[in-house]
């Protein structure tokens, strides 16, 4: 970017403070801006149909209906994960909304976003209801991870009930975009 003149200006004052702006300057600019914005791609957001799960078990989001997918970078129908083919710093976010039967109670929720596999750190979040039983419970985990071309990451959650059948609701819902470079 090249900037041909500046020209300076000045404002004039009385007691209350500045009263006009001599604005006599003249700006020629001729170039490109670059790097001034990110592009948020690629980007993402994904809900679930509706998942049953096995009580207690840490079990992979079925991510299957894609409301955003700007690079076609989300499997919603194999392996439920996104893989950006862009390196880079992304925000990742995931909420998972679980039921239980009516005469199931909900004891906790656990929601974890995996990269590669493996737990991210800090990605965890456990809802407690022990002592104050629900039937309904929602867990929701926010983070920011560097990936690579190939790296992936995953959804897994887990419902500890006192009886009956836990499932992820059709509310639940992941998404992420970069960034940054």
């Amino acid at each position: 970017m090249a900037i041909s003149k500046v020209k300076s200006a000045s404002i004039t004052t009385d007691a209350v403070g500045p009263t006009q702006l001599n604005e006599a300057s003249n700006y020629a600019f001729t170039g490109t801006v670059t790097g001034a914005g990110v592009s948020a791609t690629p980007a993402f957001n994904v809900r679930n149909s509706g998942t049953t799960v096995s009580d207690n078990v840490d079990t992979k989001v079925a991510f299957d209906n894609e409301i955003l997918d700007t690079d076609n970078t989300f499997d919603s129908s194999t392996n439920y994960r996104f893989t950006p083919a862009v390196a880079g710093k992304y925000f990742i976010t995931c909420t998972l909304y679980s039921d239980a039967s009516a005469e199931s109670i909900i004891r906790s929720i656990n929601v974890t976003i995996r990269k590669n596999g493996t737990a991210i750190t800090g990605a965890r979040a456990i809802t407690d209801f022990r002592g104050n039983n629900g039937v309904g419970a929602c867990g929701t985990v926010s983070t920011i991870v560097t990936l690579d071309t190939d790296d992936y990451i995953e959804f897994y959650g887990k419902v500890d009930v006192s009886s009956g059948t836990p499932y992820h609701k059709e509310q639940s819902h992941a998404a992420g975009f970069k960034i940054i470079d």
